[in-house]
């Protein structure tokens, strides 16, 4: 940074004239000027180097021998004092010549202004080398001004404004001004970055002096907001129209197109940026002012081609138009605005808008402004969270002048009436074309109802809202009709369900079908039908689709020993669409070798009487393939006998939890992935057959194995990709191929769109919510029901009233549909992490884009195109670097969710992402992920009313009393943070949920009397400090997680008796004693101190299920856990502690199912009594003194004695 400012200087001094009364002197002045300014450059810089250089060779350049280690500490000190000498040096130089040097000198005659352009450049690395220290070393450069952000765009604006002018052939005499002006800028930029950046370095009253000076370079001398600038700017863009001809509209290279997109780029940020202050009045014109802007920017900085061939009069009027745009924009802040507009800026911008309109319809074949779109999915859900919001708002806004109570009203009766409608004739739309016309129509203005109304809150004009009743009204009278015309017969259609009538052989998988692998699942089904219990019986393979579930009943079906074992063997494909008819008359051809059509003209009674007849007395198995739900079994379960014989059903079902419905005490076979050798092995069966693979294969054949993550499904279709490409391109395949390559066979795309068809609508939005995260993302589960929640697919029911524990049975449901796997257990076997195939992830990003659910923003060097993302509903945004999003320039008015995920990030392109927020005023979930906020709250957020889901990934200093504006807000989590104070107005959130920040919230304890209580908040994180603590904790009766932080005196106590709901406990850096709730369940203790003596507190609570004692938490060698303590313990951590030997007594041990001893390194001796729970499954042992590894395996031993053979040890030793 110290040279880079130094060459900012240099390049100035190289290339100015001396000043005397604002006139320039003679030429020999000029050059001795700059031949002196040049000559002490070059000697203070030679002069330092040559002491610095030789102190870095010194301190690199020892010898490699002993006598190095000597002179390495003495040797660096001097390296370091040289540079400390050297930056000293140039500060000075810099602030006792160059600054005097620029009150002096000036560019002079910048004739084509490309020496003032340069300048400003140069001026830009500086101003981004600091803003970079600001926000990396905040507290060390807390001094800096806020606004150099502000100062940025100015000089990025006025280097555009310069270039853009000299490209239209501005007169020199028209341009000075312009340019006097954006020199003195630039000049004042550079006094203000120099004093910036040495200003740390001052103490005292010199520090306080540069200070002063600072801020009046900011407020004085470099004030964006100045007038008489403005009315410069106008200036020249007029006398820029004036000179305008048809010759400077022909065909632009390359750079000269990017030149006027850099201006109208500018141009758009000062919108963005301004955009919070534009009165209700004149917002939706300058939305669409922008959208225009950003189709000029398009035009010429992605489609030069197109731009060129445009007809002369159209490129010429489009630069009118530009200029035109700065003009208005220009003209804003030389009238100040109040109420509306003045009468000529608003007729100008009324003129201009019509004219971009005009454009824009003209050039169709590049810009095609998006018609409205809207999710597609899981419809009448999307309108039960507008008709929850519409009840609220009926409440809330009761008789306002924006929401006339009696419209609102009128709006939700009839958006019931409409719902209902829709819900009866779901099943009949896809047969009848009127009737799916209309479900477009009433789906399109229920979400145009629901975007007005919440422009409204935010202060639009409240107008719209007559317009929205009036459709909905339209609709309702429709829907009227159609149901009317429905009654009495004239659209009636009976929707029936076909049957499939396919026979077994055709319906079972070819005998020759290849099988490669799982021998041990072969032979745990084959056991489980031909031993075990003489009653019919039902075994189960379940598993996600793809993962070869058909294939190995059939491998089984095929067997020797099951053709010997059983008299009657059937195959039945039952599938999604069936009826009992049809699976009769599939068994019984089976058996009795007829045609179908000698069952068709039976009932289903004589088809069951007959089957059962034929089963009686005889052994029999039947495989039932593809059973999607309990009906196909209880239509059929009365024709199969039970003879005591024998007799087995073998099912397979994507679905873990039907085996259970049909029979409790069942246990379904968990068909499992195949290994990397498996899936090469299979892979080349496929290609190769009997011939076997040419050896120089196998290490690219692997490789392409592994990517198939050991889904047959997706081996075979690679199978077939490398079947038909030739040997020497395997390698290009290995680089190309991706579970996107794959999901586009017809046969994938069908096997997992038939998982999803059959899903409940309320689901779909869950399952397609997973695209917004990565491939292989082991996705946070509690993260990921709190996004469900926020974004309305969540529903209380009767029967559950708390909405996460309905989240929860919805993700459980999509398990055991196998479409989420499991990635990461809880202490007691609940879902911490979970993820899904990169075959279903590649699905849903497709299927969630083609019904506008949810759009991606990958990681790319190019831009997206605008027309895909203006409509977006919700964003999922992967970038490399956030200038790729700034130079789109891209505007959402109809945002609800977005979600952020940047790789790397530059300061310089920080202020881009808070431009597009300050657009995005609907916004319900916002995830920051990725982007530091260095300690501060963005105040943009505040305007942001309707959000309910707020993620910040950045350690924050406070959080302002305007949060309170964000009256809807549910989840706040703040990641890697540090201790939070919170404002008193957060007593005012009513809606809040869950608070949680890693060191904890500092609640407010001002006037705690008169503040309301926080009746919702569920899970908090928070510092216990506080002297009011007891006071705070009773105004949050409805904890049910809680996460405490803080040093308190080894003396106090904190009683949680009021918390009759609390659930989960965790205690960090407390050594006080607590109060526990009776119905506590887990706890966690960390930095405790207590001594073991004092564990019997803990072991009485009555309701405790998992206890994880951490670092410091107890201290001392010896535990003896005490007889009718912990009586419902089931799990049981102890990591890092100084314990070395646990003893417990036999009598009423903990009904323990896990135990995790981690760490303790001194521990020799666990209670004996382990070898004799029965309930024990696992024990964890890692790092811990060999005695204890020791009678952890003679334990297991021992309970594979007593016939516990499915205990499982995990065992991890030091390396």
């Amino acid at each position: 940074m110290d040279i880079q400012l130094l060459k900012t200087f240099v390049l100035y001094g190289s290339n100015c004239r001396r000043r005397k009364h604002e006139k320039y002197l003679w030429e020999h002045d000029h050059k001795e000027g700059k031949y002196i300014f040049s000559f002490r450059v070059e000697d203070m810089v030679y002069s330092c180097t040559q002491d610095l250089n030789s102190a870095y060779l010194r301190y690199h350049c020892l010898p490699s021998d002993h006598s190095r280690y000597h002179c390495l500490a003495s040797d660096q000190s001097n390296f370091e004092r040289e540079f400390a000498r050297f930056r000293e040096t140039i500060k000075f130089f810099v602030q006792e010549s160059c600054i005097t040097w620029l009150d002096y000198y000036s560019l002079g005659d910048d004739g084509d202004g490309q020496l003032t352009m340069d300048f400003i450049d140069s001026l830009l690395r500086n101003l981004d080398g600091l803003l970079i220290e600001k926000l990396r070393y905040g507290r060390a450069f807390m001094y800096l001004p806020e606004n150099l952000e502000t100062l940025r765009e100015k000089l990025k604006f006025l280097k555009s404004f310069i270039g853009f002018a000299i490209l239209q052939g501005v007169d020199r005499k028209q341009l000075i001004d312009l340019l006097i002006h954006v020199e003195d800028v630039a000049v004042n930029a550079a006094k203000l970055i120099s004093l910036c950046w040495w200003l740390e370095g001052d103490d005292g009253q010199d520090c306080n002096d540069k200070r002063d000076e600072v801020s009046q370079l900011i407020h004085k001398k470099i004030n964006p907001f100045d007038p008489h600038v403005r009315e410069t700017y106008i200036h020249v863009l007029t006398a820029l129209k004036l000179s305008r001809s048809l010759s400077q509209a022909l065909a632009l290279e390359k750079n000269k197109h990017l030149v006027v997109a850099d201006f109208i780029d500018c141009l758009l940020d000062i919108i963005l940026g301004s955009f919070s202050s534009f009165t209700v009045s004149v917002n939706n014109q300058m939305q669409k002012l922008h959208q225009g802007a950003t189709f000029l920017s398009i035009l010429h900085r992605q489609q030069q081609k197109k731009f060129n061939a445009l007809n002369d009069e159209m490129k010429d009027l489009i630069g009118v138009v530009v200029i035109d745009t700065g003009i208005v924009i220009c003209s804003f802040y030389v009238n100040e605005m109040k109420d509306c507009l003045p009468k000529e800026t608003d007729l100008a911008l009324f003129h201009l808008l019509k004219v971009l309109k005009f454009i824009m319809a003209e050039v169709a074949s590049i810009y095609s402004p998006s018609s409205f779109t809207f999710p597609r999915t899981n419809e009448l859900g999307s309108i039960d969270f507008l008709l929850t919001n519409l009840k609220e708002i009926g409440i809330s806004e009761a008789n306002s002048i924006a929401f006339p109570a009696g419209r609102i009203h009128t709006i939700h009766e009839d958006l019931e009436f409409l719902r209902s409608f829709l819900e009866n004739i779901a099943e009949q739309c896809s047969q009848i074309e009127k009737l799916q016309t209309l479900w477009n129509h009433v789906m399109e203005v229920a979400y145009k109802a629901e975007l007005v109304i919440d422009s409204i809150v935010v202060g639009e004009k409240p107008e719209c809202l007559d317009t929205i009743a009036r459709d909905i009204k339209l609709m309702k009278i429709e829907a009227l009709k159609i149901d009317d015309n429905m009654i009495h017969g004239s659209e009636a259609q009976t929707v029936t369900k076909n049957s499939i009538l396919i026979a077994s052989e055709h319906s079972s998988v070819a005998l020759n079908e290849i099988f490669v692998g799982l021998d041990d699942e072969v032979k745990t089904i084959i056991d489980r039908l031909t031993r075990g219990s003489k009653k019919l019986d039902i075994v189960s393979i379940v598993g996600m689709a793809g993962l070869g579930k058909t294939t190995l009943a059939n491998k089984v079906y095929n067997h020797p020993s099951i053709s010997c074992h059983f008299h009657v063997r059937v195959w039945c494909c039952v599938s999604q669409v069936h009826s009992r008819h049809g699976l009769l008359t599939q068994i019984l051809c089976s058996i009795a070798s007829e045609s179908p059509d000698q069952y068709q003209k039976e009932n289903e009674d004589d088809l069951a009487e007959q089957l059962y007849k034929h089963l009686k007395r005889n052994r029999y198995v039947i495989v039932l393939d593809d059973v999607w739900d309990i009906d196909a079994w209880s239509s059929m379960e009365t024709s199969f006998p039970d003879d005591a014989n024998g007799s087995r059903i073998l099912m397979t079902s994507r679905s873990h939890t039907l085996p259970l419905k049909i029979k409790l005490d069942s246990k379904p076979h968990h068909l499992r992935h195949l290994s990397d050798e498996e899936s090469w092995e299979l892979m080349q069966s496929w290609i190769f057959g009997q011939m076997g693979c040419p050896p120089a294969l196998n290490g690219v054949g692997m490789q392409i194995a592994k990517i198939c993550k050991g889904l047959p499904l997706t081996v075979v279709v690679v199978a077939g990709i490398l079947a038909s490409t030739e040997q020497d391109s395997w390698e290009e395949v290995a680089n190309g191929l991706s579970s996107r390559t794959v999901v586009e066979t017809e046969h994938c795309i069908n096997t997992i769109g038939l998982s999803y068809k059959y899903l409940p609508d309320y689901l779909k939005p869950c399952l397609l919510y997973f695209s917004a995260f990565e491939e292989d993302q082991k996705i946070p589960v509690r993260q990921l029901k709190l996004l469900w929640i926020s974004e309305g697919f969540v529903q209380k029911t009767d029967q559950i009233k708390n909405v996460e524990d309905v989240a929860d049975n919805y993700l459980m449901d999509l398990i055991h549909r196998s479409l989420v796997m499991v990635s990461q257990e809880r202490s007691l076997g609940g879902v911490k992490a979970c993820r899904i195939h990169d075959l279903v992830h590649e699905f849903c990003v497709a299927k969630a884009k083609e019904d506008s659910f949810l759009q991606i923003v990958p990681a790319s060097n190019g831009l997206f195109p605008f027309s895909q993302l203006h409509n977006s509903h919700r964003l999922c945004i992967y970038l490399n670097r956030a200038e790729e999003l700034n130079t789109s320039r891209l505007f959402f008015p109809h945002l609800r969710s977005l979600l952020y995920f940047f790789k790397k990030f530059k300061v310089n392109e920080y202020s881009c992402i808070f431009r597009i927020l300050r657009m995005c005023k609907l916004l319900r979930v916002l995830d920051l992920g990725g982007i530091n906020l260095y300690g501060n709250f963005p105040r943009e957020l505040e305007f942001l009313v309707h959000l309910r889901f707020l993620v910040i990934t950045s350690p924050l200093k406070s959080i302002p009393s305007a949060i309170a504006n964000l009256s809807r807000l549910e989840t706040f989590i703040i990641q890697r943070g540090i201790r939070v104070r919170l404002p008193n107005s957060i007593w005012t959130m009513k809606k809040l949920r869950h608070l949680w920040v890693d060191g904890g919230f500092i609640l407010p304890n001002e006037n705690l009397d008169a503040s309301p209580n926080l009746y919702h908040l569920e899970s908090l994180a928070i510092d216990v400090s506080s002297k009011s603590l007891q006071k705070i904790l009773i105004k949050l009766p409805s904890i049910r997680r809680l996460k405490c932080f803080g040093v308190r005196s080894r003396n106090s106590t904190i009683v949680l008796d009021s918390l009759s709901r609390l659930e989960s406990l965790k205690v960090d850096y407390f050594s006080g004693d607590f109060s526990f709730p009776l119905n506590l369940k887990k706890l966690t203790l960390k930095h405790s101190n207590h001594p073991w003596s004092e564990i019997s507190t803990i072991g009485k609570l009555p309701n405790l299920e998992v206890l994880k004692l951490l670092y410091k938490s107890f201290l001392g060698d010896i535990w003896e856990m005490k007889e009718g303590e912990f009586l419902k313990l089931r799990f049981l951590k102890l990591e890092k502690l100084d314990i070395v030997r646990w003893t417990a007594s036999c009598d009423n041990f903990p009904p323990i199912q896990k135990l995790v001893l981690s760490g303790c390194r001194k521990l020799q001796e666990v209670p004996s009594c382990l070898e004799e729970i029965i309930t024990i499954e696992m024990i964890e042992v890692s790092y811990c003194h060999k005695s204890a590894v020791n009678l952890v395996k003679q334990i297991q031993q021992q309970q594979m004695d007593i016939g516990n053979d499915g205990m499982k040890i995990i065992i991890r030793k030091y390396p």
